[in-house]
């Protein structure tokens, strides 16, 4: 935990007007050293430096206001990681010149919690005003540490700010959340990387150019985030001057950097809103989509059974008997990834997600399912009707079960036309309904036809050379 990070001088705290002053002098003071990484080198020391969030941060936007009006409030700061978080919530104590607590809900508990009330509470007798509590990566505190903010922060000894690349609402208690304003930060632009490109040179490598294949080269490493982009920036400059290289060219990227990943968090939102793009480009009978976000997922280290495990979900509930064969082909490239492993079994996935985005959609057994759950939880338990009860006993062949059951294949068209397999109690609920594409166009047809008969049979209208079992339940055994 650390405290008063940002704080000013005394003389500072005596003549607020001079805050720009005394944040301009800590960044040469921070500047100066050297055994900094960069990132933390270039931390911008006003709003106007920070790169990127223009939608907060512009000219009448939320947090310029609070800003230049300087009224600290509660908050969640939510976005991927690098796109400036915890400057913001730095900026922030600087801005309202209040003392600055941060922990980290990785590595921090409770007693961080305790030894920042016991502060905070020091400060308030002190000065009569609150302390900035930041808490990076809330998400990572249980819902009863997240409890222990509570009564501080409507107290208002903290001006609570939490950042987190989770989402809020499934991460953070309600209590805690209605307490604070919520604003999402994006990733950066390819321009603001550039801008962040342009002050880096011209503050730490004036030296150096870079050319501009090697910039879409750090840009595109970077995804979006401004301190994977520095990080990679420093290694590639450090490297190029220690050799006497002034122009930082692509083939020298290249060498300098490792192989790089992009930024994928494989248990947060950005999995799941990838593995929805992959989903929703399948059901949208997108094929080209769907094989992009498939292949980003895998740019991203997921696991390609994961994938295929989805693949499958898909093939059941958004095609079904539409086009019953992507179930086949679907599992097929399963078996086939399984026996191969990566990167050839890839392809196998590749060949599915085409086909289940080609095929045709229907969600009629899907529909059917649920509708069919909800009511037999909401129904209750029936008996089994006697004529479809096993009666493997002769007692129970005795107390009727299984009397007077048709056995179909004994009947014309193996139909036993106007049989009831329903519960006594119950007229036959209706829940599937095949839908007009592909396969299930025969099973509409099918369908139809059956009924037909069996309302003629209930009518006592029989077809010609009907022939009504009569065998026991038990003598037809699937």
């Amino acid at each position: 935990m650390e405290q008063d990070l940002f704080a000013l001088t005394p003389d500072s705290a005596e003549e607020p007007n001079k805050a720009s002053k005394s944040a301009s002098s800590g960044r040469v003071k921070q500047a100066a050293d050297k055994a900094s990484p960069l990132a933390e080198r270039l931390r911008p020391q006003t709003i106007d430096e920070v790169v990127g969030q223009k939608h907060l941060l512009g000219p009448g936007q939320p947090l310029r206001s609070a800003f230049e009006n300087a009224h600290p409030h509660s908050m969640i700061l939510w976005g991927p990681p690098g796109v400036g978080k915890t400057t913001l919530a730095r900026l922030m104590a600087n801005a309202f010149d209040l003392p600055f607590i941060s922990i980290s809900a990785v590595l921090g508990g409770v007693k961080d919690i305790r030894d920042a009330v016991e502060k905070a509470t020091e400060n308030r007798q002190k000065t009569g005003r609150s302390t900035v509590v930041f808490v990076d990566e809330v998400h990572r505190f249980s819902k009863s540490q997240q409890d222990a903010f509570l009564p501080h922060v409507e107290s208002g000894l903290f001006t609570f700010i939490g950042a987190t690349t989770e989402n809020p609402s499934f991460e953070v208690i309600s209590a805690l959340l209605s307490r604070s304003s919520v604003y999402v930060l994006e990733s950066l632009k390819e321009d603001d990387l550039l801008e962040l490109l342009d002050r880096a040179l011209k503050r730490e490598y004036p030296t150096l150019a870079v050319t501009d294949e090697a910039k879409k080269i750090l840009t595109g490493l970077a995804d979006g985030d401004a301190r994977r982009f520095l990080n990679a920036l420093e290694v590639s400059a450090t490297m190029a001057l220690d050799r006497g290289v002034t122009v930082l060219d692509d083939k020298f990227v290249r060498k300098a950097l490792p192989a790089t990943i992009r930024r994928f968090d494989k248990g947060g939102d950005n999995f799941y809103d990838t593995i929805s793009a992959l989903h929703k480009s399948v059901r949208g009978s997108d094929p080209d989509a769907a094989l992009y976000w498939m292949c980003r997922m895998l740019d991203g280290g997921v696991d390609p059974l994961y994938i295929a495990r989805r693949l499958m979900r898909m093939a059941v509930e958004d095609i079904g008997l539409a086009d019953p064969r992507a179930m086949e082909v679907t599992t097929n490239a399963v078996d086939i990834y399984e026996r191969l492993g990566s990167p050839e079994g890839e392809l196998a996935l590749a060949n599915a997600v085409v086909y289940l985005s080609v095929a045709p959609k229907s969600i009629s057994v899907y529909q059917a399912f649920n509708k069919m759950r909800a009511f037999v939880k909401k129904d209750g338990t029936r008996p089994v009707p006697m004529h479809i009860r096993n009666a493997p006993t002769k007692l129970m062949k005795d107390i009727g079960s299984g009397a007077g059951y048709r056995y179909p294949p004994d009947e014309p068209g193996s139909f036993a036309a106007g049989v009831k397999y329903f519960p006594d109690e119950i007229r036959e609920y209706r829940v599937y309904e095949p839908a007009d594409r592909g396969m299930e166009i025969k099973i509409r047809d099918k369908l139809e036809s059956l009924r037909a008969l069996n309302a003629k049979a209930r009518r006592g209208q029989m077809p010609p050379g009907k022939k009504v079992g009569t065998r026991h339940a038990s003598e037809k055994e699937d």
